[in-house]
């Protein structure tokens, strides 16, 4: 579960938009496997590190509005992920198995 998310925004010289998430988690271990979920959806202007119980990830986009699509698009992604390395979601996936006999 995540415990705390802090999004800095910024505009940098070169005129491109850049934002930092940093979520922190209970434990290194949750952590990098939230990151491990994300990083397959990274694009070219994402980086996504762990340090600790922290999963950081910086987003450059050229536009406002590019960077806030990404944004959100990448919290939508964490959350499920977050959602996915708790344990109660774990206890609350169930298993069908049918036979025909």
């Amino acid at each position: 579960m995540t415990k705390e998310t802090t999004v800095t925004a910024t505009t940098e010289r070169s005129g491109s938009r850049r934002a930092q998430i940093v979520t922190a988690h209970e434990d290194p271990v949750i952590a990098k496997q939230i990151a491990e979920s994300l990083i397959p959806d990274n694009t070219e202007e994402m980086a996504t590190t762990v340090e600790n119980e922290q999963v950081l990830t910086t987003i450059t986009r050229e536009t406002t509005g590019g960077l806030h699509a990404t944004v959100d698009d990448y919290l939508v992604n964490l959350r499920v992920a977050a959602q996915l390395t708790n344990e109660d979601a774990k206890s609350s996936i169930t298993t069908t198995t049918s036979t025909n006999e």
